[in-house]
């Protein structure tokens, strides 16, 4: 009883907070002001994201305390989601050149690869493969472009918090079909911390996340991919195919701006989920959608691998064809 009741803490301290920031903001003239890269029409104010990082972060020692998280585990998310909310936080209140912003996501994904111990060996096509230092490379890699893929996905209403909701409960509901039940809590109070800024983000949404919440859920989502991976090989796939909306969405407008020639470090709007708001005149209908897409595709997929009935390989590639197609129709990445 005492978890359901902490979960529900976090709740009301991430929605306290978060408007607590919304008059903040407001005082302090901290606007997100619509400009042609903007999927929005009307000043809003920003920085919301601080109510998740807190309410987040103050519940992971009373996890270590409940034994429900190692303390390996709270090192490495605490001190990698901290360092990347500060680096986010100080962007939000003014300018941070963009190579230090990326050094300093290095370190915090270095950080948690630390104490997450590394990337586990992974099972391709029912073998086992340890990558040894390759490995932990790419982990590091991936954790960066994570954090960075959700900043770049947090452009319309709600859409980043209603991912990370749906991909954690999905996650939830893996585990308990799975047999790793002991895994829900880490996910289970990121989703309450979530829902209390969500509150105030719905469309229309009435303050944004900023880089601080969202690079906060990129990294944090990143190492919980890598501590499940350690428990089951295949639960690494299982979250990856939850993840698929924006980790296709944003590679695909990457790939295809670099091949264009375009200048990727620049500000944009061309991301397939921007372009469908465009095309829906809605943020409400493609955040709905993207909601859907998770549970009605992309959760039994994952279900299916996490509990060993298909390949994670193959789960993964099945998974993914119908996002790269919706990627391509709603042109994503073309200036």
């Amino acid at each position: 009883m005492t978890v359901w009741w902490l979960l529900g803490a976090v709740f009301a301290v991430s929605w306290v907070l978060t408007l607590i920031v919304r008059r903040y903001a407001l005082a302090k003239s901290l606007m997100d002001i619509p400009n042609e890269r903007s999927s929005h029409s009307t000043p809003t104010p920003r920085g919301g994201g601080v109510a998740i990082v807190i309410s987040f972060l103050l519940a992971l020692p009373v996890l270590v305390g409940l034994d429900l998280l190692s303390h390996e585990a709270l090192y490495g998310l605490f001190g990698s989601g901290l360092l990347v909310a500060f680096i986010g936080f100080a962007d939000d209140h003014g300018h941070i050149a963009a190579r230090w912003r990326l050094f300093g996501h290095f370190i915090a994904a270095a950080w948690a690869l630390y104490w997450l111990n590394g990337l586990p060996p992974i099972e391709i096509l029912s073998v086992t493969v340890d990558l040894g230092w390759f490995g932990n490379i790419l982990a590091l890699v991936y954790l960066v472009w994570m954090l960075n893929l959700y900043n770049f996905m947090d452009g319309i209403d709600g859409l980043a918090s209603v991912q990370a909701i749906s991909v954690c409960l999905g996650m939830c509901l893996v585990y308990w079909y799975s047999d790793n039940v002991e895994l829900i809590w880490v996910p289970l109070f990121l989703v309450a911390a979530v829902a209390g800024f969500l509150w105030w983000n719905c469309p229309p949404a009435r303050i944004f996340m900023g880089d601080a919440g969202s690079g906060f859920l990129g990294v944090v989502l990143g190492g919980l991919v890598l501590l499940a991976s350690w428990n089951k090989p295949e639960l690494l796939w299982s979250w990856l195919i939850l993840l698929g909306v924006f980790i296709v969405d944003s590679t695909w407008t990457l790939a295809r701006r670099l091949l264009d020639g375009q200048k990727v470090y620049q500000a944009h709007r061309t991301h397939a989920y921007q372009y469908a708001s465009s095309v829906f005149g809605s943020h409400k209908v493609v955040t709905v959608g993207v909601a859907a897409l998770n549970v009605f595709w992309l959760l039994p997929l994952a279900l299916m691998v996490g509990s060993g009935a298909i390949d994670g390989v193959l789960g993964l590639g099945v998974s993914y064809v119908p996002l790269v197609l919706l990627s391509v129709k709603f042109k994503a990445g073309k200036s």
